[in-house]
């Protein structure tokens, strides 16, 4: 079948841009977070298209006075991956690699947003990982800090976004798990388990980013630090695999309460500490959602607006929903800067190195990665 897309000299086979390889969990997603100087008006939004399931989703959300309000979307995609629209949210690419824009009009939800780069993007290492005999994931993402600009309104009270809003957002593409899980385990796994840590740093006048995923055993599998300068080209980045995360957890979750990354340079190490603001609960994108979780099929278009009051959630309950954080921080170098930052966390079942056997333990001291 021909799309928009085949217009486009995008082709990476021989087949139509509808087409994307053979692995029905191929995805394309959208990633955007932001927020003002003064750690309030935490907003953040995904949007992904599954192409063999013949998916489109979106999910918009941001906090105001303790709620973290939430609008979810989900059609049916009709093969025309270049239709950047779900419903009432919709993304706009005004220049690409640097300016892209977010529109919200829905259920008492509305925002017009745009996002300029601070540099090129940065492309991190291929994900790649493997549960036995089948692909887990295998993907690409480009990553990119960046200032905003714009409004966003509830139920007609609008906020502009402070002079200085920034923020991270990133572009992923390849093969993780979406839609609905398979039904037959395969035999001679061991107990699934997936750590993730991600700390992309806005400063005065350069991005950090890091991030770490590991085996169970705590042996990483992918990571990498990045320094970024304002300004920076694709090959005016400063990147090494030698940086370390102290983490530490608050009592009873498996939520990170702060934490050090030093990142080993040129000119020696740079400490960098985390003072947790606020904390972003990532079911209100879809991730670990039950109902909402990514690629789940609803019907030719589905709205729904949500609410999640964040001090009455159970950090640990059963369904694993509100493992997935973004803890906005206040982050302080070594060398005296003074930015913010958000520390994702996920840690799904055993860890060794916090002593984490199971999926509803908690880790009874501070940790090391």
């Amino acid at each position: 079948m021909l799309t928009r897309g085949d217009d486009y000299p995008l082709h990476q086979t021989a087949e139509p841009i509808a087409y994307a390889g053979t692995d029905r969990n191929f995805y394309d997603r959208y990633f955007f977070n932001g927020y003002n100087p003064d750690g309030t008006g935490f907003f953040a939004l995904a949007f992904g298209v599954y192409p063999h399931l013949d998916i489109a989703d979106a999910s918009f959300s941001f906090i105001r006075n303790g709620l973290q309000h939430a609008l979810h979307a989900s059609r049916e995609l009709a093969m025309e991956r270049m239709d950047m629209a779900v419903g009432p949210i919709r993304i706009e690419v005004i220049e690409p690699l640097r300016v892209l824009r977010i529109l919200v009009d829905g259920e008492g939800i509305r925002a017009d947003i745009t996002f300029t780069g601070r540099a090129f993007p940065i492309e991190e290492p291929r994900f790649t990982f493997r549960n036995g005999p089948r692909t887990f994931m295998d993907y690409t993402r480009m990553t990119q800090n960046g200032h905003y600009s714009g409004w966003i309104e509830i139920d007609g009270e609008r906020v502009e976004l402070a002079p200085g809003c920034a923020g991270t957002r990133d572009r992923s593409w390849g093969v993780r798990p979406i839609g609905a899980p398979d039904a037959q385990p395969h035999s001679g796994s061991s107990q699934p388990a997936f750590f993730w840590q991600w700390t992309p740093i806005n400063l005065p006048s350069r991005s950090l980013f890091f991030h770490l995923n590991a085996h169970r055993s705590g042996s990483a599998w992918n990571t990498r630090a990045v320094v970024a300068p304002d300004g920076a080209g694709h090959d005016g980045f400063d990147e090494t695999p030698s940086a370390l995360l102290e983490t530490q957890i608050e009592p009873g979750t498996r939520w990170p309460a702060g934490g050090t990354l030093t990142i080993q340079t040129d000119t020696g190490p740079l400490a960098v500490t985390f003072e947790p603001v606020q904390r972003f609960q990532m079911r209100g994108l879809g991730y670990t959602c039950p109902k909402w979780g990514h690629g789940r099929h609803h019907g030719p278009l589905v709205v729904e607006r949500d609410v999640i009051d964040l001090a009455a959630i159970d950090p640990m309950a059963p369904t694993m929903e509100n493992l997935h954080v973004q803890i906005l921080c206040r982050v302080t170098t070594s060398e005296g800067e003074q930015g913010l930052g958000t520390f994702e966390q996920l840690v799904l079942g055993p860890y060794e190195p916090w002593g984490l056997t199971g999926y509803v333990d908690s880790p009874v001291s501070r940790s090391k990665d």
